[in-house]
């Protein structure tokens, strides 16, 4: 077997249709645009190359030059971790656990020769929303910007020595007919009844000009430390403009007290319903297609990307009373087109968040799973902490 380095037009052509081959009797897998793939490993398509971080990817061929299995490694410049920690990521492979291996082995060596102590995978270089986790439970269409793959690829990682760090579940319930926990609806009803709390979706020239400032606000306070970064409002208006061609305003909502704003709940229609129709060429066709389809075909899911409410208000019922009142509002109405939504990416060390799934009566609908592996065999394994 030959590693070959991806260093060449024809070559990363060859990483994104290795997955084509390796998928193409499987009816759940849905090509991911290849831009949003490709746009990873170049510095003017990510910030991260122009900050120090490093990123590689290699195929590997056997002698004939058939592609067996593919694998990125990286070096995030953010990550803060007892020991130096890289990542490998965009794993594909063959069912054959050598060329799982070989492949493992390279990236393995490549970190330990740049003083990584450990390793996480597959995640990706970037943030942790986006193409993070092995998919171990729920093998159902992936949404936007996740990661599906072949059930086998689970042995692989488990029996190279890979420890669970922590899983990853998607949440999802019916947006009609569907009732809330009673103790929700009683922490709800106090949060109603105090007329300095409002909650509202935006629109208009608010969606445009307030909504990137209430979301950075919000974020601040809920998220930033336990993500390590804060978001500047440039961040944050960006943030909303590349979301604009997707936004449905009745998805987009937010909390106030005293007209400062609180909480939020982001969510967007789920557009892999549509990109499943574009083969990952986001070309004239591919647009015009996407057009055509978001039009006469549109997605009848919606996607939870983000929740939030400010330390201050947590453990009041914000975040309840924000969820009946949309309800209320939009969600229970039959004219609503969205029939279900999903809750992407709550790890099991957000406990708070969790519960907040179950008091939707949300059921556990996919699990994905982050593994890491000490290159210090000896070296005592820990989880990942618990948010307090």
């Amino acid at each position: 077997m030959i590693i070959q380095e991806v260093n060449s037009p024809k070559l990363e052509k060859e990483f994104l249709e290795m997955a084509v081959k390796l998928y193409k009797n499987e009816p759940n897998w849905i090509r991911p645009l290849d831009k949003d793939i490709e746009g990873i490993f170049h510095a003017e398509t990510n910030k991260l190359l122009r900050q120090g971080g490093k990123a590689i990817r290699w195929l590997l061929q056997d002698e004939q030059g058939n592609v067996l299995g593919r694998i990125a490694a990286f070096i995030h410049p953010k990550w803060k971790e007892k020991q130096p920690t890289g990542g490998l990521g965009f794993f594909e492979c063959v069912d054959n656990q050598e060329v799982a291996f070989k492949l493992f082995d390279t990236a393995r060596t490549w970190l330990l020769n740049l003083g990584m102590e450990a390793m996480d995978g597959p995640v990706n270089f970037g943030e942790r929303d986006k193409w993070w986790g092995l998919l171990v439970q729920g093998f159902s269409p992936p949404n936007y910007n996740m990661p599906y793959n072949h059930p086998y690829y689970q042995s692989f990682f488990e029996a190279y020595g890979f420890k669970l760090y922590f899983k990853q579940y998607t949440y999802m319930r019916p947006c009609q007919r569907l009732g809330f926990d009673p103790k929700m609806i009683e922490r709800a009803d106090k949060i109603m009844a105090n007329p300095e709390y409002s909650f509202r979706h935006v629109r208009g020239d608010e969606l445009k000009n307030h909504a990137p400032r209430y979301f950075m606000e919000v974020y601040n306070k809920a998220w930033a430390r336990h993500m390590g970064k804060s978001l500047t409002l440039k961040e944050a208006q960006l943030m909303f403009g590349k979301m604009k061609p997707i936004i449905d305003p009745r998805l987009i909502y937010f909390g106030f007290f005293k007209d400062e704003p609180v909480s939020f709940f982001i969510n967007i229609p789920e557009i892999n319903q549509i990109f499943k129709y574009v083969n990952g060429k986001l070309d004239l066709v591919g647009k015009l297609k996407f057009l055509w389809n978001k039009t006469f075909n549109p997605p009848n899911k919606m996607l939870g990307l983000v929740f939030g409410v400010v330390p201050d208000h947590q453990g009041k019922g914000v975040e309840s009373a924000m969820i009946m009142k949309y309800n209320e509002v939009f969600a229970s109405k039959d004219s609503f087109p969205y029939k279900t939504i999903e809750m992407n990416w709550v790890g099991d060390f957000n406990p708070k968040m969790m519960r907040v799934c179950e008091q939707l009566n949300a059921t556990i609908y996919k699990t994905h799973h982050t593994y890491r592996y000490l290159f210090d065999r000896e070296k005592p394994f820990e989880r990942h902490p618990i948010f307090e």
